[in-house]
C-alpha cells in the first residue's frame, strides 16, 4: 500500500493483486505496465515479475492496519475483476473493504461484465456499502459506453466513471445512477491528445445532472506544464463520503490475523500456474 498517492483523486493505493493484460484502446500506454516492467528481474522487488498477473495475499489485510481514514484506490496496479483472479479472492478483498469501513474505497475496472455479474451475486453484500465506490473506465464510445451500461445494471450503492484517457467525443450519454465522474487526458510518451470540447461536453452533462465532476489533467508528454484547469477553474468535486468509527487496535489486529491465516498458503503464486485443485486448497 502506498500511503501517499500522487494520483489526484485519491489518498492512497492498495494492491492485493499485481499485473494485468490489455483489453481495449485505453490500455495502449498503461502507466502501471510501464512502471512494473522497469523492475522485471530485480530480485526482491515487488515487481520482480514485471507486469505478470499475480495475487498477493500478504497484502490482503493492509487496510485493517491503517487506522487513519483514507480514500483508497484499490488495485492501482491491476484490475480486481481480471478473468484470472479467482472469484474467492475477489470476495476476500471485498470482505476486507467491508470490515475496514472507516476508509473509502475506489474500485475501478475495465472488465465491467464480470463486475456486473459479481455485484449482483457473490458481491451483493458489498455492493450496497456506501463507503465502497464501484467504477468503470471510459476511454471512447466503443468500449466505454457499454461499460457504463454494465455498471448501471448493478446493485451498487455508489457508482463512478473514470473517463481517462478520453480519446474521443463521447456525445450525449446516459448518466442515470452515476454518482461521480473523473475526466483526464493521457500522459507520458506517445500520449494521444484530448480536445477541450470533449471535456466540456462531459462536464456540462454532469452539471445538468447534478453529478460531481473532477478534472484530473490535460495530460500530454509534460502533463505538469499542461496543468489541471478547465476554463480557468480547478474542478475537484467529490461525492459525499460516509464516515464510520474506527475499530479498536486489538480488533483490527484480530481481523487482520484472521484474513492472513486464511490465505497464508498463497505467497505471490503466479495465477497462470495454478490448477483448480490448488486454488481450492489456497483460496477458501
Amino acid at each position: 500500500m502506498s500511503l501517499d498517492s500522487a494520483i489526484e483523486w485519491t489518498d492512497a493505493t492498495w494492491n492485493p493483486v499485481r499485473g494485468c493484460t490489455k483489453i481495449s484502446d485505453g490500455c495502449k500506454h498503461c502507466y502501471a505496465e510501464t512502471f512494473a516492467e522497469r523492475f522485471r528481474g530485480v530480485k526482491g522487488h515487488p515487481y520482480q515479475q514485471g507486469f505478470d498477473l499475480r495475487i498477493v495475499p500478504e497484502k490482503l489485510a493492509e487496510p485493517l492496519r491503517w487506522r487513519n481514514p483514507k480514500m483508497i484506490f484499490v488495485n492501482s496496479m491491476s484490475d480486481l475483476f481480471h478473468e484470472n483472479v479467482p472469484d474467492e479472492y475477489v470476495v476476500a478483498v471485498a470482505k476486507v473493504m467491508v470490515a475496514a469501513n472507516w476508509h473509502t474505497y475506489q474500485v475501478l475496472t475495465k472488465r465491467s461484465d464480470r463486475l456486473r455479474e459479481m455485484l449482483n451475486s457473490s458481491l451483493e453484500f458489498a455492493a450496497n456499502a456506501k463507503h465502497i465506490w464501484w467504477g468503470v473506465s471510459v476511454e471512447n464510445r466503443k468500449y466505454g459506453l457499454p461499460r457504463i451500461e454494465n455498471l448501471q445494471d448493478t446493485k451498487a450503492a455508489m457508482r463512478f466513471l473514470s473517463v481517462e484517457p478520453l480519446l474521443e467525443d463521447l456525445g450525449k450519454f446516459n448518466l442515470k445512477g452515476i454518482d461521480w465522474v473523473i475526466v483526464g487526458g493521457e500522459s507520458g510518451h506517445g500520449a494521444r491528445p484530448m480536445k477541450k470540447e470533449w471535456v466540456v461536453s462531459v462536464r456540462d452533462q454532469c452539471k445538468h445532472e447534478g453529478i460531481p465532476f473532477f478534472f484530473k489533467q490535460w495530460g500530454g508528454v509534460r502533463k505538469s506544464a499542461a496543468g489541471r484547469k478547465l476554463d480557468g477553474k480547478m474542478y475537484d468535486e467529490f461525492p459525499q463520503r460516509i464516515h464510520h468509527p474506527v475499530l479498536k487496535a486489538d480488533e483490527c489486529l484480530a481481523l487482520a490475523s484472521k484474513f492472513e491465516t486464511d490465505y497464508k498458503k498463497i505467497n505471490l503464486v503466479e495465477i497462470s500456474s495454478l490448477n483448480s485443485s490448488r486454488l481450492e486448497l489456497a483460496v477458501y
